[in-house]
């Protein structure tokens, strides 16, 4: 099968010009064959059209390429809403507070996990996590160096 690390580089343009983002590119387990294509709209959300849209550009893309010589299935999908966070640039340029999962290396206020909103993300890399403990609100404050683990996360 195609290295995926050229596959992303050919197909990353063309998930740019739909103003979305590449979050991943698998080759799926099976017998089958799938390519997975996991990708974000620029504002970090993601619709059934877009997917559908993206999906037909990198079809006409590849059925008129010699890219992949194997018959597979092509999968365009969103990476899922408590999807891993990989670059801690996205955090800054959201449009709106997210609500994450953290794990840190090192506690914070006795917690080594936290879930809650992330009200501030310093240019110095510091985070500022509003979070529940018990019925009380609180800030953990945290360098994003202390991170071991962190993904988005749906709020109940």
């Amino acid at each position: 099968m195609e290295n995926t690390g050229h596959l992303e580089e050919l197909l990353r343009p063309i998930i740019e010009q739909q103003d979305c983002r590449l979050y991943e590119l698998n080759w799926l387990n099976g017998s089958d064959h799938t390519l997975q294509v996991a990708i974000t709209k620029n504002d970090g959300t993601m619709d059934l059209d877009t997917c559908a849209l993206v999906s037909e550009k990198l079809s006409e893309y590849l059925d008129n390429s010699d890219l992949i010589k194997i018959a597979y299935t092509l999968e365009v999908c969103s990476p899922g809403a408590e999807r891993e966070v990989k670059d801690l640039n996205e955090l800054r340029n959201t449009t709106t507070t997210p609500y994450i999962f953290v794990r840190l290396i090192h506690p914070v206020k006795k917690h080594k996990e936290l879930t809650g909103s992330l009200v501030e993300y310093k240019e110095d890399g510091t985070m500022r996590l509003e979070y529940r403990d018990k019925a009380a609100k609180r800030i953990a404050e945290f360098e994003d160096t202390n991170i071991e683990f962190i993904r988005y996360a749906v709020k109940f």
